[in-house]
């Protein structure tokens, strides 16, 4: 399992994600379902309970094991007993052999986007994933008016390379999606 950790703003580290995050999760998804809703998936409303993000993280967990995802959160030094989640970070579908590679996907709790941290987490997993995980590239999809993860993505070296029509499922409805990639290096496999 990788371990890797870093500090992403003075009071903010990006660190794997536990089965004890399930309580701080569900409570950074109850802050942002409203924010998040235009970029998620329809959530029935068990996602946004702790037990609900059990079972999530039990799911990816299994994947985790597997070997094909790994997972991070954001979380904020607090002051007293609890720190707060305010966001989180993956690497799915991770693909070895010829292909070596994986996609990402993150988001930020509503009360913490503007400050960068998108943009040092997608920079750490970057790093992970060519030095630790050597894979060969990493893709991205973002929805066409998400102008912000676009900017993230860009400013992280990923090259937009089409538009891959009703992708997902998102927000009620299937949703068009440009799709990114960063090319992490050229070794052999």
């Amino acid at each position: 399992m990788i371990t890797i950790s870093a500090r992403l703003a003075p009071d903010v580290l990006m660190r794997p994600v536990t089965p004890d995050d399930a309580a701080g999760l569900a409570r950074a998804q109850r802050r942002s379902r409203d924010h998040l809703k235009h970029w998620d998936p329809a959530r029935n409303d068990a996602f946004y309970t702790t037990e609900g993000q059990r079972a999530h993280l039990a799911a990816h967990r299994a994947e985790e094991e597997a070997e094909r995802l790994l997972s991070w959160v954001l979380v904020r030094d607090g002051d007293g007993d609890e720190d707060d989640i305010v966001g989180g970070i993956v690497l799915s579908g991770i693909v070895r052999g010829q292909f070596r590679s994986a996609d990402l996907g993150y988001w930020v709790d509503v009360g913490h986007t503007g400050r960068g941290l998108a943009d040092a987490a997608v920079r750490q997993v970057c790093e992970t994933a060519d030095s630790v995980l050597a894979l060969h590239r990493i893709q991205a999809g973002t929805l066409l008016d998400n102008v912000a993860s676009q900017r993230v993505l860009t400013k992280n070296g990923f090259a937009a390379y089409g538009v891959a029509e009703r992708y997902l499922h998102i927000d009620g409805a299937w949703r068009d999606h440009r799709l990114f990639q960063k090319i992490l290096n050229d070794r052999r496999p």
